[in-house]
């Protein structure tokens, strides 16, 4: 279901035919770069955090993690991720495929300047076998992204 809701989403841009689904897991980062043939950096992880009860979505580069001082200045309050059996409920996708494509409504994306060092970038696409290959700007454009965001350090 949460597939076909990021499918469906993304053919809205023309996007759908960029779309891979794998016989093996994507989950991780790891399993994804293995399964596209990439660098772990390519992925493109969406991290689900809640802010005043409110779900919002980051994506970072597959070798960034979040900096606690940069995210407080960034949201004005601690980063505090979405616990794992309630994600999908909040956002419409299960860990392990969230994404910004096909999400629940009034969840706000934000990009974070960890990706900006590529051209392409591979993000899931609603399940924990697919990923899609995007440009930056396809990305932005899929995405309805609030803004940019520098809220990560390299692993």
């Amino acid at each position: 279901m949460a597939f076909e809701k990021a499918k469906e989403h993304l053919k809205k841009y023309n996007l759908e035919d960029r779309i891979k689904e794998f016989d093996v897991s994507s989950a991780t980062v790891e399993e994804a770069a293995k399964a596209i043939g990439c660098n772990g950096a390519e992925i493109a992880k969406t991290l689900a955090f809640i802010i005043e009860d409110k779900p919002i979505l980051i994506v970072v580069s597959g070798d960034s993690k979040i900096n606690s001082s940069k995210y407080k200045a960034e949201f004005f309050t601690k980063a505090k991720m979405i616990d794992f059996e309630k994600v999908e409920e909040l956002v419409g996708h299960a860990v392990g495929g969230v994404c910004p494509f096909g999400i629940n409504d009034g969840i706000k994306v934000y990009l974070d300047t960890s990706l900006k060092k590529f051209n392409i970038i591979y993000p899931a696409c609603g399940s924990s076998n697919s990923a899609v290959k995007l440009s930056i700007e396809e990305l932005e454009k899929a995405s309805k992204f609030e803004k940019w965001v520098d809220v990560c350090k390299d692993m």
